[in-house]
């Protein structure tokens, strides 16, 4: 009975991190291409304001989460449309919305007194009390990011590659870039359960580059970012559970260990 309830508790890690894994791989690869590990980074700070937030209003985290991801995603996109030539650099408003917001989140937390949560859990994640319930965000989530994603694949590819003939083409780019930050805002919100919001920026990024120099095409490197993820998750939950180590940060690690694996195999073939 007590190996069943462990393998059980294990299974559905594993569905939830492969879950999150197969969406943020693509996803990951645009955060390389059109180099926004910062606005990631972003996301990840403001969505501690979100978890505060739920927790206050007493809804469900991840529609906090969400939330508060979107409004920093339509401020940023919002300010591309308007081509906004203002003092601030982008960078510059990624920092103040990351610092400001993850800043504010804990002021919010310390009026929680009376709500009962363990913040580790949602900083680096707890994808080992993942519950039946979870899975079923998880997956119709993944499922809605993995169908939009297919459908703006080739224009935001197309923008990404080349932004001025897009725009003389007729791409919409400046609504392509809103919806991907939008639905980048999703995963974000997604992965939380995962590797918690402090690491979640990794999940994207680290399996993205681990497949770069291992791909000749844009799909490919997609496609590979995702099997490097789910890779990744089932490596670190191997780790928690033999080494008994935090199961977020272990992912990331496992991660980490792929990317070098990655550019060891690049650099043989660059030799060959």
């Amino acid at each position: 009975m007590g190996m069943t309830m462990v393998d059980d508790f294990l299974v559905r890690a594993l569905l939830a991190g492969c879950a999150v894994a197969v969406v943020a791989g693509p996803l990951g690869a645009f955060v390389v291409w059109r180099r926004m590990a910062y606005f990631g980074a972003t996301l990840s700070h403001a969505a501690l304001l979100g978890i505060a937030l739920g927790l206050l209003a007493g809804i469900h985290v991840m529609l906090g989460v969400m939330a508060v991801s979107i409004v920093v995603a339509l401020l940023m996109g919002v300010r591309h449309w308007r081509q906004n030539n203002d003092m601030l650099s982008e960078d510059t408003l990624l920092g103040i919305l990351a610092h400001g917001s993850l800043a504010l989140g804990l002021v919010v937390v310390a009026f929680l007194d009376d709500v009962r949560f363990d913040l580790n859990a949602y900083l680096f994640g707890d994808i080992l009390a993942v519950t039946s319930s979870d899975l079923y965000w998880l997956y119709g989530g993944g499922a809605g990011v993995a169908l939009i994603l297919i459908y703006i694949w080739r224009p935001l590819l197309s923008a990404t590659v080349h932004e001025e003939l897009s725009i003389v083409e007729g791409v919409p780019v400046h609504t392509l870039r809103l919806v991907y930050m939008l639905v980048l805002a999703g995963v974000v919100a997604l992965a939380m359960k995962v590797v918690g919001v402090l690491l979640v920026t990794s999940l994207l990024i680290i399996p993205a580059a681990a497949a770069r120099p291992l791909s000749s095409t844009p799909e490919q490197m997609g496609v590979l970012a995702s099997v490097c993820g789910c890779l990744s998750v089932t490596g670190g939950l191997w780790g928690s559970a033999n080494y008994d180590t935090p199961s977020g940060p272990s992912i990331v690690v496992a991660a980490l260990v792929l990317f070098m694996v990655a550019r060891l195999i690049a650099g043989i073939r660059r030799s060959a």
